[in-house]
């Protein structure tokens, strides 16, 4: 099993590079961003310091989405970083929720989000693309590799990313829900004529370390509220009981009230009240070390191939280092 460090780009960018250095050093393989351009600093600014101050991790954001930016413009930015530091980049991307709602915007249709991943693929590879109907290809792209993962919660959103990506990324680590997830991707890549064991999958979810589980759940809680934000989505669309979309994800969300963009993704976010211990708890890992790798070794054994630790919280480098030190090592053996 792979694992990845996933990050805010909240001033200083130093922090995040050094953040980033630090997990390398500790045995992550992938160091990934949050891409909001209003909400942080933009983070393909930062990876290119990222990938001078490394070696060989790779970056890019959880999650991009075709809409704040033109799809040649991603796919220039994804080929320069490679020409540069050698397809050490992965685009990760899905409809776009803070990013394009806090700019007033709704986020892009599944139709346009998998006419978005071929094109963008194609173009950082070298090859010609149709874009708003204009053919395009970027002439001085040499052997350019961009793997193109997207994240997924409902069904058609599966389907589209066993269809058409080289990953998979489910922002939860619930076992039960994960497997039914994976099960869905794998199926359609089947149905796509794919090999389903292609796809890449990728469970991204907070981790803390520790023995104080009320801490740690008060510190990850936030995941639960950006979570509800794509699960409100979903039973707008199919409804509660629909059976298209396991209860297990949607009935959590029955008190939800609204949501406050300005708290995304951060410990304390005063929207999250509806968040239950046993959510956190389902959703994220916490407590001792013994227990993240008893949890990880399940999803393993489910098919996920990364674990990306989305590290905000009030112990940043403690997590990094106990997964270095202890939970990295016993995944690898």
């Amino acid at each position: 099993m792979d694992f990845g460090l996933v990050l805010q780009t909240d001033p200083p960018a130093s922090r995040v590079v050094g953040l980033m250095r630090r997990a390398e050093r500790n045995g992550f393989t992938h160091g990934w961003t949050f891409d909001s351009a209003v909400l942080w600093q933009e983070p393909f600014v930062i990876y290119s310091q990222i990938l001078a101050n490394t070696t060989g991790l790779k970056v890019g954001p959880m999650v991009t989405n075709p809409g704040t930016r033109t799809w040649e413009v991603t796919a220039s930015t994804f080929a320069t970083l490679n020409d540069m530091f050698g397809n050490r980049t992965v685009c990760g991307i899905g409809r776009g929720d803070s990013a394009m709602r806090v700019a007033g915007r709704k986020p892009d249709t599944l139709a346009r989000l998998g006419e978005a991943i071929d094109a963008i693929r194609d173009l950082a590879e070298g090859r010609e693309a149709e874009v708003d109907g204009q053919p395009l290809r970027i002439p001085w792209v040499r052997n350019g590799r961009l793997p193109v993962w997207m994240a997924a919660y409902g069904p058609k959103a599966l389907a589209l990313a066993g269809q058409k990506a080289d990953g998979f990324i489910l922002q939860l680590a619930d076992p039960y829900l994960t497997e039914w997830m994976v099960k869905a991707v794998r199926a359609a890549a089947a149905e796509a004529g794919r090999d389903p064991a292609s796809v890449t999958v990728c469970v991204a979810a907070p981790a803390y370390v520790g023995d104080d589980l009320a801490h740690a759940r008060d510190q990850c809680r936030w995941f639960g509220g950006m979570v509800g934000n794509h699960v409100a989505d979903l039973v707008a669309r199919y409804g509660e009981h629909s059976g298209m979309v396991p209860e297990a994800l949607t009935s959590y969300i029955k008190e939800r009230h609204g949501y406050d963009y300005s708290h995304h993704g951060r410990a304390g976010n005063p929207s999250t009240d509806f968040v239950t211990d046993e959510i956190v708890d389902r959703f994220c890992l916490l407590g001792p070390a013994e227990a993240h790798i008893e949890k990880l070794r399940a999803l393993r054994g489910l098919g996920v191939d990364q674990f990306a630790v989305y590290d905000m919280h009030d112990a940043q480098e403690a997590t990094i280092d106990a997964y270095g030190a202890e939970i990295i090592p016993a995944l690898s053996r």
